[in-house]
This record gives C-alpha cells, sequence and structure tokens, in this order.
C-alpha cells in the first residue's frame, strides 16, 4: 500500500498542477496522500517532514531567487536586455536570424537574467527576425529555448541558474563543477540544436513555407494568464505576473552599459568561487549559532549570491536613472521571487514525505540498482523526478535530498570526483524537465503565440534529444577520463 500512495500522490500531483492548480495546495495535499496510504501520521509529515525540508530549501536558495529575479527586473526596466538583442540583430542581421536568437538568449541567461524575463524580450526580437527572413513562426520557442534554456542553464560552467547552485549544497562543489565536460556538453547541445533549427528552416523553405500571420498580443495575454502563471512557477525563477507590474525605459543603454552587469556576474562568480572562499578562514561556520556547517555547503550559494549582488550594484551605477520608476522595478523583482520559491520549496517538501515512506526503499534500491553504475542511476533518477514533477529544480532536489548521502558515499567508494556527479546531476534535471507540461514550455510557447502541436517537436529535438546526447558524452568521457 505505501508503494501505491507514492504513485497516487504522484499522479495527483502532475495531473493538477498541469490544469493549473497552485503547486501550494497540490504538494501538502499529495504527500499527505502518500502518508495515509503508508499508515504514517499525517499532521507530523506535514509540520515537520514537509515544511521542514521546504523550509530549509527556502532558507538555503532563497537569496539567488530574490537577488536573481531583482537583477532581471532591473536588466528589463533598463532596457538593458532589449538592447543586446538590438544590438545582436544589427550586427548578425536577418539572414542568421536562428543565430542571433540563439546568442541573445545565451548571452542574457548566462549573465544571469532570469529566463521569464528573457523570454518576455527575445519573442518580439524573434518576430521581427523571422517575419524579415521568412521564417515560420512555428520555429521562434524551439530558436528561443536553445539558447536560453539548455546549455546556459545546465552545461556551460559557472551558470548562475539555479539548478547548478543546488548540486553545490549536497556534493561540497562549486558552479565550475567538470568545467571541461560542461564545455563538451554545451557544444553538443548547441550543435545538435542548430543542426536541427537549420535543418527545420531549410525544409519550410523547400516547402514554401513562411512566417504566417501576426499574431499581436501573445506576449501580454501570457503574462496576465493565471493558468500559465500557476504551471510557470514551480518550474522557474520568476513569476510572469510580475513582468509588466513596473515600467520599462522608452530606450536602452549603450551595448556596453548594457552588458557590463551580465559580465560582472561571470567575473564574481568565478573570482568567488575559485579564488576568494577558499582562501578565507570560515571556521567560524562550525559554530553552534551557524548552525555547524562547512564552507563546501554554502560556497556555491554565496558565490552566485554575491556574484548577483556586485552585478545589481553595477548595473545601478550605469543604468539605474534609466529605469523609469526604481522603486516599482525592485518591488516587482522581490515579489517576483516569492511565489517560485515557494513553489519549488513545496515540491521539495512533498519529495521529502515520499523519501520517508518505509516503501521509498524499493524506489531507492531500483535507482541505484539500474545497470551502469552510480553515474548512469543519478542521470536517470535525476531526470525522473524532473519530468514528473516539470522542474529541474525541484526534481533535482527531490533527487539529491533523498540520493544525495548514498551518491557520495559510493563516489568515495569508487574514487568518483563530486564534481562529476554535480555535472551529470544537472544535465539530467534539465533534460526531460522540458516535457509538454512544463511551466517554462506552457509560457514559452503562449509568449510566442504558438501551440504545442506546431512547435513542441522542435523543442523537443533542440532541448530534450540535444541534452541527452550532452548527457550520454559526460557519462562516457566521465567514465573514461573522470572529472575535468
Amino acid at each position: 500500500m505505501g508503494l501505491l500512495g507514492i504513485l497516487v500522490g504522484l499522479g495527483l500531483l502532475v495531473l493538477l498542477a498541469y490544469r493549473g492548480w497552485s503547486v501550494l495546495l497540490l504538494a501538502p495535499g499529495a504527500a499527505l496522500v502518500a502518508a495515509l496510504f503508508a499508515g504514517e501520521p499525517l499532521l507530523a509529515h506535514w509540520t515537520e517532514t514537509f515544511m521542514g525540508s521546504a523550509g530549509r530549501f527556502v532558507a538555503q536558495f532563497f537569496p539567488i531567487f530574490l537577488l536573481g529575479a531583482v537583477f532581471a527586473k532591473l536588466m528589463e526596466d533598463s532596457g538593458a536586455v532589449a538592447a543586446i538583442a538590438d544590438w545582436l540583430t544589427a550586427k548578425l542581421g536577418a539572414g542568421r536570424a536562428m543565430l542571433a536568437v540563439v546568442i541573445a538568449g545565451a548571452a542574457v541567461t548566462y549573465g544571469g537574467v532570469s529566463l521569464f524575463v528573457a523570454y518576455f524580450v527575445l519573442a518580439p526580437m524573434a518576430v521581427a527576425l523571422f517575419r524579415a527572413a521568412d521564417i515560420p513562426r512555428r520555429l521562434m520557442p524551439a530558436a528561443i529555448c536553445l539558447g536560453s534554456s539548455t546549455f546556459t542553464m545546465s552545461a556551460l560552467p559557472g551558470s548562475p541558474a539555479i539548478p547548478n547552485a543546488i548540486p553545490t549544497a549536497f556534493f561540497g562543489t562549486t558552479p565550475f563543477a567538470a568545467p571541461g565536460l560542461g564545455i563538451v556538453a554545451a557544444a553538443v547541445m548547441a550543435a545538435i540544436g542548430m543542426w536541427w533549427l537549420n535543418r527545420a528552416e531549410a525544409a519550410a523553405r523547400a516547402r514554401g513555407e513562411g512566417f504566417g500571420d501576426d499574431r499581436p498580443g501573445a506576449a501580454e495575454a501570457a503574462a496576465d494568464d493565471p493558468i500559465v502563471r500557476e504551471r510557470a512557477v514551480a518550474s522557474r525563477d520568476f513569476d510572469p505576473a510580475e513582468i509588466h507590474r513596473s515600467p520599462a525605459a522608452a530606450a536602452g543603454p549603450p551595448i556596453l552599459f548594457a552588458a557590463l552587469p551580465l559580465i560582472v556576474v561571470v567575473v564574481v562568480n568565478l573570482l568567488m568561487s575559485l579564488v576568494i572562499l577558499p582562501r578565507i578562514d570560515t571556521g567560524f561556520l562550525a559554530e553552534p549559532r551557524f548552525g555547524g556547517i562547512t564552507l563546501a555547503s554554502v560556497a556555491g550559494v554565496w558565490s552566485v549570491a554575491t556574484a548577483l549582488l556586485a552585478a545589481i550594484l553595477v548595473h545601478l551605477a550605469l543604468n539605474g536613472r534609466r529605469v523609469p520608476v526604481l522603486r516599482a522595478t525592485m518591488d516587482a523583482g522581490a515579489n517576483a521571487a516569492v511565489l517560485p520559491v515557494l513553489s519549488v520549496g513545496s515540491l521539495v517538501g512533498f519529495g521529502a514525505v515520499v523519501a520517508a515512506m518505509p516503501a521509498f526503499a524499493v524506489v531507492r534500491d531500483w535507482v541505484l540498482g539500474i545497470g551502469g553504475g552510480p553515474l548512469v542511476s543519478l542521470a536517470v533518477a535525476t531526470n525522473v523526478l524532473a519530468a514528473l514533477t516539470g522542474s529541474a529544480s525541484g526534481g533535482l532536489t527531490i533527487a539529491l535530498d533523498a540520493l544525495g548521502p548514498t551518491y557520495m558515499a559510493l563516489a568515495a567508494e569508487r574514487g568518483i570526483d563530486p564534481g562529476l556527479l554535480h555535472r551529470i546531476a544537472v544535465i539530467g534535471a534539465g533534460t526531460l524537465d522540458i516535457l509538454p507540461h512544463n511551466g517554462a514550455i506552457i509560457t514559452l510557447l503562449a509568449v510566442c503565440g504558438c501551440t504545442h502541436r506546431e512547435s513542441y517537436l522542435d523543442i523537443a529535438m533542440v532541448a530534450i534529444v540535444s541534452s541527452i546526447a550532452a548527457l550520454v558524452a559526460v557519462i562516457v568521457l566521465g567514465s573514461l577520463f573522470g572529472s575535468f
């Protein structure tokens, strides 16, 4: 009965979340269903197991959610993201529309701009480019997805994306874990994704298929759609309802001023991870008032949070006067972080209750018994949980909460670098999370004015197939040569 309860609870969570029910209600409800079937104490699991785990996630990662959302809103309202997109459009032109959209998405998201903010800025850019080049509108979501939701989130070393920070707390790694393997994975994703996009464009031209009809107002409608919002907030780090809560500048800053804060994110993250934190005395963390922790458990969050804070300060110094109503922008950014972190934390709480069920031992043994060793089983576990929850962050945290210590023990026993575990876990979580029910995909399609039927196959090829190929490459290379 215990295993059946886990399956029933998970099924209810997935089904009702896809129909737009709030995860804040669904996650504790589904957790209580699992506990009920197992004959476990319901209130104890709700207030202690569920809320304890959800609270730890929020306490650990809210600084990144908060600073990331504020930075993204500042970049949007100052016109900096649009300025970067316009500059790339001018440099590459309509003749390389696909490449321009992919590069623009990669530049802003690797520099720390929230995925949803990138969507709402890149979609109008893509419309203009695709219309000028007469490329079918239906390919826009795939091009935006490739640049913003694949290699910059899970593969490129140092990415400030939440999923790349989560394993640092479990494996004692940094956001730059396994940098060589990350670059290889990014190259595989980008190469396969661009190959498919170019192939799809050529096939459309051969059929005489052009841009198609205009669909005005798609982005505004998506931002205000409550169903889109409920599906979106559990999958990423920005509440789309806050997109239009503050006015944006009529014109953006010069390209250098627009791009410099993005560069600051990468540089400060690198310095904090590899130079500054390893050299300072953090023995005070062992004191009871700080929880008796080690630097390894917080270094990743500290590095990314410091990088985002530095970028915010640089952006305010360079572009602050361009923001029409600074207080409204800052408030909207702060508010945009709250619902996503609570939603993902609720998914983590659900996972903690499931992992506490006696029947979960069957699931754990099945995962660890998958052929191919711990690298393969870790990839499968993160893929499956991210797919079921529709959230890379939620699925990844659930997997590592339940199995992280086991994998660290296996790594020590078999001489596996934790950095390799980190990179495989992140790429795995960013693969099958991009299924049709994923909130980010639903938002992207709505912003572009496209449907699943029109665009999802291309999204799956550039995001899922390319990421699976990259994951296989990392597992093979990591098994042969270790982490590098």
